[in-house]
Order: C-alpha cells, then sequence, then structure tokens
C-alpha cells in the first residue's frame, strides 16, 4: 500500500454507528475500514467515523480508547473531521483489531497554529509530522498487527484530528490474455475481487518505472496503446472505496514481436530536408515491409558526448516527419528506426539540424580596463579580450608611447615588462578588435591592489540604547556613468545586524557609489523599516532598460532616502515592533538612477508578506528572508527577479524596467495549486543560468528549477540548502550541472550534483546529515572536470571525501575551504578563496587565497591581504570578487580592517591563456549581480572553464545601445 490519495478527509463509510457496533463490523467483515475522529464528548462528528472523546479510556468491553484523559480543542473549522483534536503529551490510543496488514492514515493539524505531532505505531517511531495554521499533516503507514491490537504512542504536546485503518488487499492472479500483433493490443485478465471500487493499471518497459495507463472496474483490460518491438511489463492494483490502493500485483511481461516475421532494414538517405526557428523537417527513403517509422532525437551530439541517448519523439507511417518541438539556436541530432510486426531495424545514420537563428543578449560595453603592477623587478600588464572581439584580435604594448613588444600579441591579453618601473605610463592598441582602438593611458600600481577610498558613515544608537557602527560590507559592481569602467556599490553594515531568527533593533542600512578613483557618487539610506542583515537587502546593480548605465534595485520601505535627498513613503513612519522586527507596512521596490541614486519609480513589493504565518512561523524570521537575482527570461533583455521565502512558501516574482516604467512581469508562489512540490526547496541563496538551452534563464531556486515563463521546471524534493554550484561542471557531459549541499535529514542526499535542465541525479552521498556548506571547482588537473567536497567529516560507509565530477572518490582527504573558489594564478585550474577566522566576538577574518596541491593533499597559500577583513561572520566573505580589471582571471575586493578603504586586489601571474572577460559570459555576468544575495556564493561560467577545457564559445551579446537603443526597444 505505497500510493495513497492526498486528500485529507475521506467519507469512507455511509451512515453512522455506535462504537460497539463498528468494531463487531470490522471483526466480522475484514474488507471494512475503521475510522475514527478525535475530540470532546459534545464536537461534531464527522459522518462515517467513530467518536473517540478526550475523557474515552481503552476498556477490553469498547476495545479501543485512550489510556489516559486528555486535553481537546474545538477551532470550529475548516470541518467536522479537522476543526477540532485531541492534545497532551506522551499519551496512547489502542484498538483491538484482527491481525493482518493495515494501512494506516493519522490526521494532525490546527486551525490556527504551528504543528509539530510525534507518533510511535506498534513500537516503530515514525517521527514527526509538522504543518503550519490552516494546514494538516498526514502520517501514512503500513502496518503488519500479530498480536490482535494496534498501538499509537503520541509525543510531546501530539495532536491527532483522525485516524483511519484499512485492511490490506493485493491482486495476485494477472495474466495475459491475448496479444494482436496487427492492431496492435494486449488484453490482459485477473480474478474479480469484492473489495474494489476499481483497478488501475501499470505499464512499463525494461528500462522505464511503472506509470499507470488507465483505470478499470471490470476484470479485464485491452491496451491498445502499445507498439510493436517493445516488451512490456502489466501490473494492476486494487482501489478500496475509501481511494487507498494496494500494492501492485504480480508482473506479467508482454514481448511485442512477432517471431514469424523478420524485421525491417535500417532507413536510408536521412536528411534535413528544412529547418525553421522552432521546426525541424527530415525525409528518407522508404523501406521495404516497414509498416511504421520511429524517429529519434537526442539534444547534443552522441558522438561528441557518449552519454546523450536518443529519446522517441514520434512515429509516422510516412517518410517524412516535421519536429515542432524544438527551437533551433542550437543543433539537434535524428535518427529513424523501421518498424514491422517482427520488430525493430538498426537505427539509421544520424542527420543533424542546422541552427537558423541566434538570439543576442545586451550587455555592457567595457574598456579594456588595462591595469598595470609593479611586480618581480618590472611590471605587470593585463587587459580585457571582450566578448564581442574577433578570434584573431591582437595588441601591441606601449610604454611612455613607445612600442616595446617585438610582434603583436595575439595568444594572451597580459605581458611582463621587465624594463618598466613605477614612473611609467602604458597604453594598448588593438588591431582587429571592437571597441576602440587604444586603451586609457594608466599609471603604475605600486602594490598588487588598488586602492578605493571610502566615505564611512557615523554610528548611532538603537531605540533600546544600544550603540553600533558601521564596516564596510558586501559590494558589486556596474558601468552606472556609461564610461565602459566599472563603479562599485557598497552596502554599510552596522554593527548590530541581525539575522532573521534573532531579535533586536539594527541601524539604518546604507549604499553607496564609488569610482575606482575613490570619487563618491551618493549614498542611500534605507530608512528605519528595513532591517540590517544578510537576508534583507539584496541588491541589484545591472543595465536593465538597455541606456549603457546600469541602475540599482532594492525593496525599500516608508522612510528610504535617494540618493538625491528625497523620500519614499512617510518620512515618519516607524513600523518597528518592540522586537526590531518589521512586520506591518508598505513594502517597495525601487529603480535608482544608477549615476545620481535618484529614485525612479516605486511599486508596491511584490512578493508582499501578507500574513506572517503563511512563510513557516508567526514572528517573521521566514517570512522576511529575501532573495534576488537578474535574468534574461526573453533570451535579450535582462529582467529583475525578485523572491521571498524558502523554508516553506517560495514565491518568485518577474519585472522589467523598460521606458522609464517598472512593470510587473509574472509570479510564481508554491502556494498555488500544482506548485506544491516546489515549497521548502530553495537555498539562502540562487543561480541564474539557461539550463534548458532555449536561450532564456531559468532560476535555479536550490533543489528546484522555475522556467522562464514563470512556471515549474522541475522540482528534486531534496530540500533547502547553504550552498550551490551551477556551471557546465562536467564537460563529457551536454550542459550544466548543479552541485548542492543539503540540510534536511530524512532526504538521502547530504551532497551531491544532478543535472540542471532535468534534475537527474548524477551522484549523491548518503550522510543523513545538515551538510553546511560545500564547493566544486577545477583543482585537479588529473580529472576531467570539476571536483566537489563538502565540510563534512569522513565517513566510512557514505565515503565522502573529494570527488571527481562523476562521484568517484579521489581522497577521503579534501581541502578545509568551502567558501568560495577563484581563478587566480597563471594555470587554467580554480584557486580557493577563504579566510583566517577566529570564533570569538569580531565578526571579521583575514582573507586568504590558497591552491590544492593534488599530490600532498595540502594547500599553499599564495595570498594574505595584510590589512584587511572578510565579511558575514564564519562565511568568510569579501566584499565581491569578479572580473573587474586586467585580463579574465578575477580579483578580488577586501575593506580595510578599518573600512576607511576598499582594496581591489589582482593578480600578477602571467599566463599563457586568451580567454574573453567573464563579464561577458551571461552566466558569469548574472552571478556577480546575485553574488551577494543571502549567503554569498561564488561565481561560474556558462562553459567548462578548467584544465583541459575546449576553447570557450563565442558568447552571443550585443554592447551599448547598438540593439537597444531608445528607438529599438522591443
Amino acid at each position: 500500500m505505497k500510493k495513497v490519495s492526498l486528500l485529507l478527509i475521506l467519507f469512507l463509510v455511509a451512515g453512522q454507528f455506535s462504537p460497539l457496533s463498528v468494531f463487531n463490523k470490522l471483526q466480522a467483515d475484514s474488507e471494512n475500514s475503521f475510522l475514527f475522529d478525535f475530540g470532546s464528548e459534545t464536537s461534531p462528528l464527522a459522518d462515517g467515523y467513530t467518536k473517540v472523546s478526550n475523557t474515552m479510556i481503552y476498556t477490553e468491553e469498547n476495545g479501543y480508547g485512550l489510556n489516559k484523559a486528555v486535553d481537546t480543542r474545538d477551532r470550529g473549522g475548516p470541518d467536522d473531521l479537522r476543526r477540532d483534536f485531541i492534545i497532551s503529551s506522551d499519551y496512547s490510543f489502542k484498538l483491538d483489531i484482527p491481525n493482518g496488514d493495515y494501512f494506516v492514515r493519522i490526521i494532525a493539524g490546527d486551525q490556527i497554529a504551528f504543528n509539530r505531532s510525534s507518533f510511535v505505531i506498534n513500537g516503530e517511531d515514525y517521527g514527526n509530522i509538522t504543518s503550519d495554521g490552516e494546514e494538516f499533516a498526514e502520517l501514512l503507514a503500513d502496518v503488519s498487527v500479530t498480536n490482535e491490537q494496534l498501538t499509537i504512542d503520541i509525543g510531546e504536546n501530539g495532536r491527532i484530528n483522525a485516524l483511519e485503518i484499512i485492511p490490506f488487499v493485493q491482486i495476485d492472479s494477472l495474466s495475459v490474455g491475448s496479444i494482436d500483433y496487427s492492431t496492435p493490443s494486449v488484453t490482459l485478465s485477473w480474478q474479480e475481487n469484492g473489495s474494489a471500487s476499481h483497478y488501475n493499471i501499470y505499464r512499463k518497459t525494461e528500462d522505464t518505472d511503472f506509470e499507470k495507463i488507465a483505470e478499470a472496474t471490470d476484470r479485464t483490460y485491452t491496451d491498445s496503446e502499445v507498439e510493436i518491438g517493445t516488451t512490456y511489463i502489466y501490473a494492476v492494483a486494487l482501489i478500496h472505496p475509501s481511494g487507498v490502493e494496494s500494492e501492485k500485483s504480480n508482473q506479467v511481461t508482454v514481448p511485442m514481436i512477432n517471431e514469424q516475421v523478420s524485421p525491417p532494414a535500417a532507413p536510408t538517405n536521412v536528411e534535413v530536408s528544412h529547418a525553421e526557428s522552432d521546426r525541424v523537417t527530415l525525409d528518407w527513403d522508404s523501406v521495404n515491409g516497414a509498416t511504421t517509422y520511429y524517429i529519434y532525437r537526442a539534444n547534443a551530439n552522441p558522438a561528441e558526448y557518449p552519454s546523450v541517448a536518443f529519446d522517441r519523439i514520434g512515429a509516422t507511417t510516412d517518410t517524412t516527419f516535421t519536429d515542432d518541438a524544438v527551437l533551433t539556436n542550437h543543433s539537434y541530432y535524428y535518427h529513424i528506426i523501421a518498424v514491422n510486426g517482427g520488430g525493430l531495424s538498426e537505427p539509421s545514420a544520424t542527420a543533424e539540424s542546422p541552427v537558423t537563428y541566434t538570439i543576442k543578449r545586451q550587455m555592457e560595453q567595457l574598456d579594456r580596463s588595462l591595469i598595470a603592477v609593479q611586480s618581480n623587478n618590472g611590471v605587470y600588464l593585463g587587459w580585457k579580450v571582450l566578448g564581442t572581439d574577433p578570434k584573431d584580435v591582437k595588441f601591441n604594448i606601449f610604454r611612455d608611447g613607445r612600442k616595446i613588444n617585438k610582434k603583436p600579441i595575439e595568444d594572451s591579453s597580459n605581458y611582463f615588462d621587465p624594463d618598466g618601473t613605477t614612473d611609467s605610463t602604458y597604453q594598448v592598441k588593438i588591431i582587429k578588435g571592437s571597441g576602440d582602438k587604444v586603451t586609457k593611458e594608466v599609471n603604475v600600481l605600486s602594490e598588487n591592489y588598488l586602492s578605493v577610498a571610502l566615505d564611512k558613515p557615523a554610528g548611532g544608537t538603537t531605540p533600546d540604547g544600544v550603540e553600533y557602527t558601521y564596516s564596510a560590507n558586501d559590494a558589486s559592481v556596474g558601468d552606472v556613468d556609461g564610461d565602459g569602467e566599472y563603479e562599485i556599490i557598497l552596502k554599510w553594515d552596522p554593527s548590530n545586524s541581525k539575522d532573521n531568527s534573532q531579535s533586536g533593533y539594527t541601524g539604518n542600512v546604507y549604499l553607496d557609489a564609488y569610482e575606482l578613483d575613490g570619487t563618491k557618487l551618493w549614498q542611500i539610506d534605507l530608512g528605519r523599516n528595513i532591517r540590517a542583515g544578510a537576508h534583507y537587502t539584496q541588491f541589484l546593480v545591472y543595465d536593465f532598460d538597455g541606456n549603457g548605465k546600469s541602475e540599482v534595485v532594492m525593496k525599500t520601505a516608508d522612510g528610504t532616502v535617494d540618493g538625491t535627498g528625497n523620500v519614499i513613503g512617510d518620512a515618519d513612519a516607524d513600523w518597528r515592533n518592540s522586537s526590531g522586527y518589521i512586520l506591518q507596512g508598505p513594502e517597495f521596490l525601487t529603480v535608482f538612477e544608477g549615476e545620481t541614486g535618484k529614485a525612479l519609480s516605486t511599486v508596491d513589493y511584490t512578493p508582499g508578506r501578507g500574513n506572517v504565518n503563511d512563510w513557516g512561523d508567526d514572528y517573521g524570521n521566514r517570512a522576511d528572508r529575501f532573495l534576488a537575482g537578474v535574468a534574461y527570461l526573453d533570451g535579450e533583455r535582462p529582467s529583475i527577479i525578485m523572491a521571498r521565502g524558502y523554508y516553506t512558501r517560495a514565491v518568485l516574482a518577474a519585472y522589467n524596467w523598460r521606458d522609464g516604467e517598472l512593470t510587473h512581469e509574472w509570479t510564481f508562489d508554491s502556494d498555488e495549486d500544482g506548485n506544491e512540490a516546489y515549497a521548502g526547496q530553495g537555498n539562502h541563496s540562487l543561480a541564474i543560468a539557461d539550463v534548458d538551452r532555449d536561450a532564456k534563464d531559468e532560476i535555479v531556486y536550490g533543489a528546484a528549477v522555475i522556467d522562464h515563463d514563470g512556471t515549474g521546471l522541475y522540482s528534486t524534493r531534496w530540500g533547502h540548502g547553504d550552498a550551490q554550484h551551477v556551471s557546465d561542471l562536467d564537460p563529457n557531459r551536454p550542459g550544466m550541472e548543479i552541485f548542492q549541499v543539503h540540510e534536511d535529514k530524512s532526504i538521502p542526499i547530504g551532497y551531491g550534483i544532478r543535472d540542471a535542465e532535468t534534475g537527474e541525479k548524477i551522484f549523491g552521498v548518503d550522510l543523513r546529515s545538515d551538510v553546511g556548506r560545500g564547493l566544486a571547482a577545477d583543482i585537479d588537473p588529473r580529472y576531467d572536470g570539476a571536483e566537489f567536497w563538502a565540510n563534512t567529516s569522513w565517513n566510512e560507509s557514505s565515503g565522502n571525501g573529494l570527488h571527481a565530477v562523476d562521484g568517484q572518490l579521489i581522497t577521503k582527504n579534501k581541502p578545509r575551504s568551502t567558501n568560495h573558489a577563484v581563478w587566480w594564478d597563471g594555470d587554467l585550474g580554480r584557486e580557493l578563496l577563504d579566510h583566517t577566522f577566529d570564533s570569538g566576538s569580531d565578526p571579521h577574518g583575514i582573507g586568504r587565497i590558497d591552491k590544492w596541491d593534488y599530490e600532498s593533499e595540502t594547500l599553499i597559500n599564495l595570498l594574505t591581504p595584510e590589512g584587511t577583513r572578510t565579511n558575514n561572520w564564519t562565511k568568510g566573505n569579501p566584499s565581491l570578487q569578479a572580473d573587474i580589471l586586467g585580463d579574465w582571471r578575477e580579483e578580488v575586493i577586501w575593506p580595510s580592517s578599518n573600512s576607511e578603504e576598499l582594496r581591489i586586489y589582482t593578480t600578477t601571474d602571467i599566463t599563457e591563456e586568451k580567454i574573453h572577460t567573464l563579464m561577458h559570459d551571461p552566466v558569469y555576468r548574472l552571478s556577480v549581480a546575485w553574488q551577494n544575495v543571502g549567503y554569498n556564493q561564488p561565481p561560474h561560467t556558462g562553459f567548462f572553464l578548467g584544465y583541459n577545457m575546449s576553447e570557450p564559445p563565442r558568447p552571443a551579446i550585443v554592447t551599448g545601445d547598438k540593439l537597444f537603443g531608445p528607438d529599438k526597444h522591443k
């Protein structure tokens, strides 16, 4: 009895019975169900149920009852079964019942309050079931009774509204009546059972799982949806009038092949005769003796990716077929199989469809970000290859106006000048490149970092007399003035900022904008009605309208002051309660002009808080868990994603900023019918990527993925986690993969990797524990793709450790670092970005960059930025890591220990790799945009970047206003 109706109320028996008469009927006829409604003596009784009052004590005469009197509650709704319940700690319900197998369903909940109840049935512990107000949880169990008594023990503060016990019955007489190869069809039969309301028919093939294909009220069924050449396996399940389904019957196997007939030859001359943006037409030669043709498609080249399988997409009796379920922004691969009564032919040769169109994304028009750093008795130079450059772009270097390289540089975008000094100036001239033909002239940095002076806010005192100060916290970058150079948007964190689970007032949250030369552009004060902490203010910096200048978007409230001094909402409103939480008052979403900080548009924030209890608690912890991101939902232009909740309810909303208007596009709510599987799947962060290769972005919401149109793509139901990494982690598989750690001890995956498009588990480690952090990065050149690991101790039985991307255990020894990964030195592998942290009262550590020595299985330190601090306590985050300056490798921004400056650290290692700036790779650029959301996560590329990588793909982008200028909006 594995499958059960999800209805919470089942009217199983018509009429009303006395307790003794119901019990006697059950003893006499085990095909009947036994149903109990728990409450008080006077509370209403659900139809068909037997009352168990809170004072009904078990006696042998009655045959059922409690072991002691308990309390009761009656909430008046939603119906007679669920409105009332009994409640106490450590009590039992007993029922005398014939020996046998039973299905047991317990319903427990409270119309107005959170419920957690634990149950032990006949000595077996079934753990807790929980539900929020207006919800009612179920415990479903198969129970064998051997001593003619069923005992249910209820734990601390345990509720029970209803109990249903249904005898187990199973069909064991399934057989094949007949097989018709000409129709074709299969007829099944079995012995009729009087306790069935109907039967469910299940079918599978040798490499698939059982799927329900029909219902039958008779003892026979004819399956006319079979196909020649396929072997089918059938089973039948009995459905009780209650809606409960029995175990499946014995299985029967039916091979649909007529051994008297020879199978046909393979089709020949298969070709793509026509292709459009959304369809591909195939033609082939007729095969003698074939009655049907099966068409198969693969979404990647099986010759390149051996793991790719062809999926059957259709059948036809003709020699032509049109596949209208594709978007030909990439190639598809087809083969045809001929069919007759004797079976299937061999596959035809593979035909490849052409790419008929390319969707291009609007992205930033960047300069070359030339940087010069004194290093090793010379000067290191680095500059960007743009995503719009042709492959053969070349460069010449000029020091003090004179060219210093003998021939153009074509295999990298960095250079070491042994004759340079700190008094030198440099420029780079571009040959056959896009954008400007010569860079700005730059001076030489004397240290391997660029210092950006900060204007640190003064501290303050909360209403309860607590003093606080400020430190530089998370940052993001965007070109707010359209000059091709990034500016920094910095969040200031008060020393009394709070996790959502912590009560207390906080200081105001400020955001500043700085040029790289330290010029302060503006400050936004979010005001007293925005609480400070990692989960509250998720700010996005991006050019949303295509005017070449980034906007800043975030949640605001009454009293927010923009960068020009204008107040949003009511300047005098104070919605803080005595615990410091803000659970009332309006919530806004505001688009700010990036160059001035001016509020351009403010609308009501969606998703709104509504009833705080809807999010999993009643004090504001889970209701105010916010996430945000940038996604190209139409494939061409960026949209704003705002999200709320992930432990239970999860709601995402999409907005567009176009032509000076902020418009709401769609909302996804896990509370809506059909979306229930998406509740409780989110992380403390999200990721954005085109996981299904339709050129439009999906939102990776932890263990689930939301499609570009605001519908659910899939949910793994693996539950919440703190860390995830999304990229092409395995270059030997098509598409991208997702590595995630998980908290739910009841889910058999502590950490693992899955296919990003389908959610299929590739590999997982069953730890049955809360795994806090994990990392995926290519740190070992001996293995293809990324390696992954988690911050768990070695466990022999689970085999957790450092894994290759296919799950192979490399070693039980693994890097102690699970925070960030960074491309820093000269090779293609990734280094580890972390910090040294003292768990005392100081919330800051000291950053470090280490390299994993795979031979000695130790970390080697490459950089310790003395005089700086990390952010966010044990998380050890820099303010930002991103490809900001120089070539394709990443910079790391740490604040100084006194928060008087930001230091942008850059590598000075020479690399022979020529890769376009990572900020022109859409997945990486969007990763930088969401990097600081919730628990900061490192950015990743949309292609595999690591040891032995293939040539990176040219990004399909346009920059500036070439596609989306003022008169070109779509």
